[in-house]
């Protein structure tokens, strides 16, 4: 029913965490697809460690370093189950994440669902953007870009495997990033979304060596997938700040591409 997609470049030193979380999992009607883009590390060695010892269905691809956006696109591509959960290789579920998506799955009678979302909490223990406000019961319907703007933090997203194979992400020769929201909206364009704004499944961390501290340069690398993006999202966006924000970042990309600054 369900694959959890785990994308990895050079993360032998926080997988097994991802693993030992996966062991743990309350439910185990899941399969677990890494896609290891390239590494240079122990992390094929680990991954054949980790199949030996699995309680659950596991598949390994390797491909040349070539972005988490198409190691993304070739694990859904592998993935067998009809939802596909996109789980870091430095984060971790919460020992009931398979078994509280398969509940809402299941007793969900809406054939146009495409997606749920949940929130993530920092291995801290500190929620990740909006606290909770206890209830249990909130669950809310709206796009990607609606929804990080109400939470003010990352998502953890669960979607249907035909909407991604629908709209896979976009590959630029020479870049490698491309940021993952202006997939998540193309695919709320097909169908409803279910936020569950009290409901915590993922546990992260930000890396020194993440996305979230490098924006700067990788927006310079990856002007062309940043750009999409960026352009698609001034159209998105609901405030006028907003899409003048947006509409900045997308002269800057168009200023990358045209200048050899984004090779520096």
């Amino acid at each position: 029913m369900l694959t959890v997609v785990t994308a990895t470049y050079n993360r032998a030193y926080t997988l097994p965490r991802l693993f030992d979380s996966l062991l743990q999992q309350t439910r185990m009607n899941f399969e677990w697809v890494v896609v290891d883009d390239g590494s240079t590390d122990e992390t094929e060695s680990l991954l054949k460690d980790f199949q030996a010892q699995a309680t659950f269905p596991m598949k390994v691809i390797k491909q040349e370093n070539a972005g988490k956006h198409v190691a993304i696109n070739s694990g859904v591509q592998s993935s067998s189950g009809a939802w596909v959960y996109f789980v870091d290789s430095d984060d971790a579920l919460t020992a009931d994440a398979v078994e509280v998506f398969t509940a809402a799955a299941t007793s969900d009678r809406d054939k146009t669902t495409v997606g749920y979302c949940y929130r993530r909490q920092a291995f801290s223990g500190k929620i990740v953007g909006r606290p909770t406000d206890g209830s249990t019961a909130e669950l809310r319907v709206m796009t990607p870009t609606a929804a990080g703007n109400f939470y003010e933090g990352d998502l953890a997203y669960i979607f249907k495997r035909a909407a991604l194979i629908k709209h896979p992400f976009p590959v630029f020769v020479g870049e490698k990033f491309v940021p993952e929201l202006l997939i998540w909206n193309r695919i709320s364009d097909e169908g409803i979304i279910n936020f569950f704004g009290n409901k915590i499944l993922y546990l992260c961390e930000y890396l020194e060596d993440g996305y979230t501290a490098n924006f700067s340069s990788m927006l310079r690398r990856n002007p062309l997938g940043f750009g999409l993006y960026y352009k698609h999202q001034i159209f998105r966006e609901k405030s006028a700040v907003r899409k003048i924000k947006c509409l900045i970042r997308y002269v800057q990309c168009l200023i990358f591409s045209m200048t050899k600054e984004r090779f520096s």
